[in-house]
C-alpha cells in the first residue's frame, strides 16, 4: 500500500503524485495493491495521516491484503511506530525504501560499504521500533549490582564501532580515488550526472560504443564507469557515467556517496542529463543541482542535455528549459537524434578551457617534462640537436606555470601560431 502526504507544493495532479515512488517499487520488485495520497500543507506530527485517513488506510490495508505500507514521506521513529501499532503491518518509509534498492544492487566492494554505512545511520535511530530484545540484561556478580545495561545500549554501542570502521576504509578509498582521478591528465575527464533513470548510461553507450548496463528502473547503476570517447576535431577524453539522483535522497546515503562522485567533483565538463519527457522534469534539474551543491561539486562548467526527446509530446517542458538554460542541447540517446550536435558542442567547451601550445626547451629539462606528464596531454614530439619541440593541450589557467630561462613557449590559435613568448 503506498501513501504520499506531499510536504511541499507540487505541480503534478493528484494522480501523479506517486509515480516515483512507484518506481522505487517497481525496483525493489514490490506489488503495489493500493494507494492513498493526502494533501493537508504538512504531515500529522505524530502519524503523518490525518485520522480520518488512517482510519481509511487501516480499511484499505486489511481489504487488499497489503503487507506492506510504503510512505512517500521520511517519517520520524514515533511517526513509523504509530502507524504500525494503527495498521499491524511493516512501515518502510522513503529513505528506507531507497537503501534497500542501493543494497541490491551493490556490486562492488567500495559501493557495499557505503550502502551498509547508510544503512546503520539510518537504523541507529530506529532501534526502539525495529527491534524487539529490549530487556535488560543482569548487571554482574551478585545481586546488589543491580541492573546492567539495555540491549538496545548494547546494539548502539556496536553499531557505533562498525560505524567508525566504516567511515575509516570508505575515507581510505575515497584518499585513493581522489589522487587516481586528479592524476589522471592524460585526457580531459567530462561526466555524466542527472536524475535516476534520466538515460545516462545509455547516453554513454551510444556516445563511446559501449555496453555498460541499462535498465529501465531506478538505480541501475550505482558504481563510476568511465570509458574513451573519440570527439572530432578534439581526440579522445574520458567520459565517466556517475550514480542517479532522485528527490529526498537520504543525507547519510550521499554522504558515503561522495567518492563515488569524485569524477563529477574533478570533471572539466559536467554533462547534466534530464529526461524531458518526465512532467516534473524541471523540479528534478533543481534537485541535482542541490546534491551536487551537497558533495561540494560546482555546477560553474555544464551542458544541460535535454534526453528522450523522442518520447515528448508536449515541447513546453523543452522550451522552458532550453529558455533557462542557454547552454542545453536536445537529444535521443535511443535513436541517436542530436548526438553529433553534443560532440561539437563538448569539444567547443572544452577548448574554451584548454589550450594548445608548442613548447620549446632542452632535451635534459627533466622538471619540466615532469611537470608536462601530470598537467598536460602531450600531442606530439620532435628532436633536434639539443632542443626538444612539444605539441601540447593543457589548461588554459596552468598555462602560467609553464617557464623557464630556456623554455620558449608558442600559442596555437586557429592551427596558427601566435608571437613566440619566452617565459
Amino acid at each position: 500500500m503506498l501513501v504520499a502526504v506531499p510536504e511541499r507544493e507540487v505541480d503534478l495532479p493528484k494522480d501523479r503524485i506517486l509515480d516515483e515512488l512507484k518506481g522505487l517499487v517497481k525496483t525493489a520488485g514490490v506489488t503495489v495493491v493500493g494507494e492513498i495520497v493526502q494533501l493537508r500543507g504538512r504531515p500529522h506530527p505524530g502519524t503523518c495521516l490525518g485520522k480520518g485517513k488512517l482510519d481509511e488506510l487501516v480499511d484499505l490495508v486489511n481489504a487488499n491484503g497489503a503487507e506492506l505500507v510504503i510512505f512517500d514521506n521520511n517519517l520520524t521513529p514515533s511517526q513509523g511506530r504509530h502507524v504500525e501499532q494503527a495498521t499491524k503491518r511493516i512501515i518502510v518509509d522513503r529513505s528506507e525504501l531507497i537503501l534497500d534498492i542501493f543494497a541490491t544492487h551493490a556490486r562492488t566492494f567500495e559501493s557495499k560499504l557505503q550502502v551498509e554505512l547508510a544503512q546503520l545511520q539510518y537504523t541507529r535511530t530506529r532501534l526502539k521500533r525495529m527491534w524487539t530484545h529490549l530487556e535488560r540484561i543482569d548487571g554482574g556478580i551478585g545481586a546488589s549490582r543491580g541492573p546492567g545495561e539495555k540491549q538496545i545500549e548494547i546494539d548502539r554501542r556496536l553499531i557505533d564501532v562498525r560505524i567508525s570502521e566504516l567511515k575509516q576504509r570508505i575515507k581510505e578509498i575515497e584518499i585513493r580515488r581522489e589522487r587516481m582521478v586528479s592524476q589522471r591528465n592524460d585526457h580531459a575527464l567530462v561526466s555524466l550526472v542527472g536524475y535516476t533513470n534520466a538515460g545516462k548510461s545509455t547516453l554513454m553507450n551510444a556516445l563511446t560504443s559501449s555496453d555498460v548496463y541499462v535498465a529501465d528502473q531506478l538505480f541501475a547503476t550505482l558504481d563510476t564507469r568511465t570509458r574513451k570517447w573519440n570527439l572530432s576535431g578534439w581526440g579522445d577524453v574520458l567520459l565517466s557515467d556517475t550514480v542517479g539522483f532522485v528527490r529526498d535522497l537520504p543525507h547519510a546515503l550521499v554522504a558515503s556517496f561522495k567518492s563515488t562522485l569524485e569524477e563529477a567533483r574533478q570533471a572539466d565538463l559536467l554533462l547534466h542529463v534530464v529526461d524531458v519527457s518526465n512532467p516534473n522534469a524541471e523540479q528534478q534539474v533543481a534537485t541535482v543541482e542541490q546534491v551536487l551543491e551537497e558533495i561540494g561539486v560546482e555546477i560553474r562548467d555544464f551542458v544541460l542535455v535535454l534526453n528522450k526527446v523522442d518520447a515528448v509530446e508536449n515541447r513546453e517542458t523543452i522550451d522552458l528549459l532550453r529558455a533557462k538554460y542557454t547552454s542545453s542541447v536536445t537529444v535521443s540517446a535511443k535513436t541517436g537524434k542530436g548526438l553529433e550536435q553534443l560532440a561539437a558542442i563538448v569539444a567547443e567547451r572544452l577548448a574554451n578551457g584548454f589550450v594548445d601550445v608548442d613548447i620549446e626547451t632542452s632535451v635534459g629539462n627533466g622538471k619540466l617534462f615532469s611537470w608536462l606528464a601530470e598537467h598536460a596531454e602531450v600531442l606530439d614530439r620532435s628532436y633536434q640537436e639539443e632542443r626538444v619541440s612539444l605539441h601540447t593541450r593543457l589548461p588554459r589557467k596552468l598555462l602560467w606555470q609553464v617557464r623557464g630561462d630556456d623554455v620558449t613557449v608558442r600559442e596555437r590559435i586557429n592551427g596558427e601560431f601566435s608571437t613566440p613568448a619566452t617565459r
